[in-house]
């Protein structure tokens, strides 16, 4: 069978990057060891999130699936970080694991250009490092022009609880056990990761009167710029908040012994920022609780998760746990939490469009790239689909930088610095934070979603009605003026706020920190649309940090142009550190900035670089 892309893996990665590349008119195939495990949420059914909510508004506006199928499928939703600027808002929302797989499934089934198999992939089809298809371990050759490989944690994964240890995936589910082998006979370095995720208990054995309720927000709420919220704020499924105690710190720290993380049995490297409850309360000794969420699974609500309370403890020991806590103390356990290790590359092998360095037409995407979460796996996903059509294409590939979305601060992160742990994206990590929030991902990559073939006209046609009403509004308020009337200043005096003499510009008023657009409605007796108001009212209010902040995106840009050449033997730049060497010569970076990136490369060697290239590429690096 000949196919122009072969996707390997149906998790959120899998899903994303055979959308993209069947949307692109490749003929796909994805391949997953098993159908009901597509888009499948082995931890937390949640999307979004501080950063990652950000990141699936992205994906939305690139025209990638997860916002949307989270959209139609979620129990809650809300914005975080409402009371700090809108460089940090995000979106979250508690997802159903029944129903989001099932509508992910859906759309792959009704996707043209799009085939769905199940099989273990043994191996890679390989030719002058070239890869041109993939090999099942019922021995069937499937062939193609790419390969994406989007594993998640079933490359050679061990399942571990306690003392016992056993081959498999999440769920207890079979893993691929070959397929690392062939990937590294073939030149890839491989790296043992570890993630895990907690029990899950019966709704009905919890004392919610013992708890602190967590509701969703009150206001309609979408991840996806192209879907009316269509769901009913006064019926979301709750969350609730309970606390660790110092009982159960005593129990975790008199059976550390017995955990297979401490015990010595996990050799993978853990998420710092997910970390299990073992290593909350050893690496935190001065805290004298943590928080622990009580959140639905499913829309049955049936089981809930206990967020952050991740465990390789026994089973037994887990329940002691558990019943130490308020609205727990007679608990049930459904399941119970353990610890994945498995496989994945090291990212330092990767092009910025996630392809291999070392076989070509071999995509990489998710967990697999060293990666955690749902929403970087998609993220990832659905750029390696895209370059992948692209290169089948013949078209240029596509390279978010890092001031034009969180996704290429991912990627770049991924690619320049490498990891030591799972990576997790923050707001910490994005230099331009307040370029890259929730609320303008359309504005910033829609365009872009369209030139490469995901945008559809129905959703261009709303995204240029947002646009026009932007601006459209922008000009109202410039050409506007509020007249100081006794009504104006009595209402301007009630909100602290200087009194007028005479007319005023509206958006001059909405420069005003103690006024806010809903204000101006109400001064001139209109009203705006919601969405173009939130934009017009952000970037009047923020506008010297904006420019202060584009300032230095022109600083980092004219280092991306100055251009390496790939030829470049760095053995022969002088006076560079021997670390800064080693690096450059595994990232192999296409400009001085990202070579100024790369963990390792100092500025003193970025300097000793330019004196090199002026000196022997003196008509390439000007």
């Amino acid at each position: 069978m000949e196919y122009d892309v072969i996707v390997v893996g149906g998790g959120h990665a899998g899903c994303e990057a055979s959308l993209a590349c069947a949307r692109m008119g490749e003929k796909t195939l994805l391949v997953t060891i098993n159908f009901n495990n597509i888009a499948d949420m082995p931890c937390n059914p949640s999307i979004g999130g501080s950063a990652k909510g950000i990141v699936v508004r992205e994906i939305d506006a690139l025209g990638g699936e997860m916002g949307y199928c989270a959209d139609k499928t979620h129990l809650q939703i809300k914005m975080l970080n409402v009371k700090k600027g809108p460089g940090v808002r995000s979106l979250r929302c508690q997802g159903c694991k029944v129903n989001y797989p099932k509508e992910m499934l859906k759309t792959l089934k009704e996707t043209e250009n799009l085939e769905l198999k199940e099989a273990i992939v043994k191996e890679l089809l390989v030719r002058d490092n070239k890869v041109y298809g993939i090999l099942t371990e019922d021995g069937e050759e499937i062939h193609s022009k790419a390969v994406i490989l989007t594993t998640g944690t079933y490359l050679n994964s061990d399942i571990m609880c306690g003392h016992e240890k056993h081959k498999g995936g999440p769920h207890g589910e079979k893993n691929s056990m070959y397929l690392s082998d062939s990937l590294a006979k073939n030149g890839i370095k491989l790296i043992r990761l570890k993630t895990g995720t907690p029990p899950r208990i019966l709704k009905s054995s919890i004392n919610f009167d013992e708890v602190q309720i967590e509701e969703g927000d009150k206001t309609p709420l979408t991840f996806s710029n192209f879907y009316k919220a269509s769901y009913d704020v006064n019926n979301q499924k709750p969350c609730y908040l309970t606390y660790t105690n110092k009982e159960t710190h005593k129990i975790i720290m008199d059976n550390l012994d017995k955990c297979a993380l401490y015990s010595g049995m996990i050799k993978g490297i853990g998420p710092r920022y997910c970390p299990s409850i073992e290593d909350k309360v050893v690496k935190f000794h001065d805290k004298d609780r943590h928080q622990i969420f009580l959140e639905p699974e499913r829309s049955d609500d049936i089981e809930y998760y206990v967020g952050g309370f991740s465990t390789t403890m026994p089973h037994e020991i887990q329940e002691k746990l558990l019943k130490t806590m308020d609205g727990l103390h007679d608990v049930v356990i459904t399941k119970y939490g353990y610890a994945i290790e498995y496989d994945a590359i090291d990212p330092l092998q990767l092009k910025l469009t996630l392809e291999n360095k070392v076989l070509e037409n071999l995509y990489t995407a998710g967990q697999i790239n060293g990666t955690s979460g749902y929403e970087e796996a998609a993220a990832q996903g659905l750029m390696a689909g895209i370059n992948a059509s692209l290169k089948i294409q013949g078209r240029e590939p596509f390279i978010l930088k890092r001031n034009e979305a969180y996704i290429g601060v991912l990627i770049d992160d991924l690619i320049n610095k490498g990891i030591t742990e799972p990576y997790r994206l923050l707001t910490s990590r994005a230099e331009f934070r307040l370029l890259l929030r929730h609320d303008n991902a359309d504005i910033r990559l829609t365009e872009i979603g369209r030139r490469v073939g995901l945008i559809n006209d129905e959703k261009y046609t709303i995204f240029k009605n947002k646009i026009q009403k932007i601006e459209e509004l922008k000009t109202h308020l410039q050409e506007t003026k509020v007249e100081a009337t006794d009504k104006t200043n009595t209402y301007l005096k009630e909100k602290n706020s200087t009194l007028i003499p005479g007319k005023t510009v509206a958006l001059d008023l909405l420069k005003r920190p103690e006024l806010n657009i809903k204000d101006i409605e109400y001064l001139l007796g209109e009203t705006y649309d919601e969405k173009a108001s939130e934009q017009v009212e952000i970037n009047t209010k923020y506008k010297g940090y904006i420019e202060k902040t584009n300032v230095e995106v022109e600083k980092m840009l004219n280092l991306e142009k100055k251009k390496i050449p790939e030829d470049i033997d760095y053995s022969k730049v002088r006076n560079i550190a021997t670390e800064a060497r080693q690096k450059l010569q595994t990232v192999r970076p296409l400009t001085i900035g990202q070579a100024s990136r790369i963990s390792g490369v100092n500025p003193s060697d970025i300097t000793m670089l330019l004196v090199y290239l002026k000196k022997e590429y003196p008509n390439e690096c000007k």
